[in-house]
C-alpha cells in the first residue's frame, strides 16, 4: 500500500492523471478528486472535458459495477460523493462556459414515503452522469412534481417508493399531468423496490428502471431520442 501514497498527482502526465480520477473515484477519495480536478483546469482543460473525460467516464465504471453487483451502496455514495467534491469546483464554470447540458431531472419520493437512499442514489448516478438534477426529497405531493418541473424546466419526472401502500400515487402524479395536458412535456421515470416493469407499464410511465445504473442508461436514451426528434 505504501507506493500507492506516494503518487503525487501534479507529476503524472494528463492521461496518468486521468486514470488515476477514476481510480480515486471508484475508491470514493473526494480530495483526491478536488485535488486532480484543479490540476487540470489549470493545464487548461475545459471544465466540460474534466467533467467528461474524468468524472463522468469513471462514474460509468462505478454505475457498471454497481450494476453487476461488484460494488455496492455504501461504495457507490462514497464515489458519488467525491464526484459531488470535483463538480462543485466545475459548476460554475460550466455554467460560464455554457456547456451543453444531457438533460434536466426532478426527483423525489412519492406522497406517504420517506424512504431516500435509492433515490439519493439515483440522483447521486445522475448527476454523475451529466445531468442537471433537483432533489425534492421525501413524501411529495402531486403538486411538489407538478410545480418544480414546471419551475426547472425539467426533461424528466422521477418517481420513487419503497412501500407497496404508497405506489399506486405514482399513477395520481401521471394522471395530473395527463389532465393538466403536460404528459408529452416530461419523461417519467419510475423506480424503488416493491415496482417492477408491468407495474411501471399500467400507470403510464416512459420507464421502470431497476437501480440506479439503469436510471442513468435509460435517461441517456429517452433523452436522445427526444432531443432526435425535435431536430427532426
Amino acid at each position: 500500500m505504501a507506493d500507492e501514497d506516494d503518487i503525487i498527482l501534479s507529476e503524472l502526465d494528463d492521461e496518468e492523471l486521468v486514470q488515476q480520477m477514476m481510480d480515486d473515484l471508484y475508491d470514493g477519495l473526494k480530495e483526491e478528486i478536488e485535488e486532480a480536478v484543479e490540476i487540470l483546469l489549470e493545464r487548461g482543460w475545459t471544465p466540460y472535458d474534466i467533467l467528461t473525460k474524468a468524472l463522468v467516464a469513471g462514474m460509468t465504471i462505478v454505475g457498471a459495477d454497481f450494476r453487476d453487483g461488484i460494488l455496492f451502496v455504501p461504495e457507490v455514495l462514497l464515489a458519488a460523493n467525491a464526484m459531488k467534491g470535483g463538480m462543485a469546483i466545475l459548476k460554475p464554470l460550466l455554467v460560464e462556459t455554457g456547456a451543453p447540458r444531457m438533460g434536466k431531472m426532478v426527483i423525489g419520493t412519492v406522497k406517504g414515503d420517506i424512504h431516500d437512499i435509492g433515490k439519493n442514489l439515483v440522483a447521486m448516478m445522475m448527476e454523475g452522469a451529466g445531468f442537471e438534477v433537483v432533489d425534492l426529497g421525501i413524501n411529495n405531493a402531486v403538486e411538489s412534481y407538478l410545480e418544480a418541473a414546471e419551475r426547472e424546466g425539467a426533461d424528466i419526472i422521477g418517481m420513487s417508493a419503497l412501500l407497496t401502500t404508497t405506489m399506486p400515487y405514482m399513477k395520481t402524479v401521471i394522471d395530473a399531468l395527463k389532465e393538466q395536458g403536460k404528459r408529452d412535456t416530461y419523461i417519467v421515470l419510475v423506480g424503488g423496490a416493491p415496482l417492477n416493469e408491468e407495474f411501471g407499464k399500467a400507470i403510464g410511465a416512459d420507464a421502470y428502471c431497476r437501480d440506479a445504473a439503469v436510471a442513468v442508461e435509460t435517461a441517456k436514451t429517452l433523452v436522445s431520442r427526444r432531443h432526435n426528434q425535435m431536430g427532426a
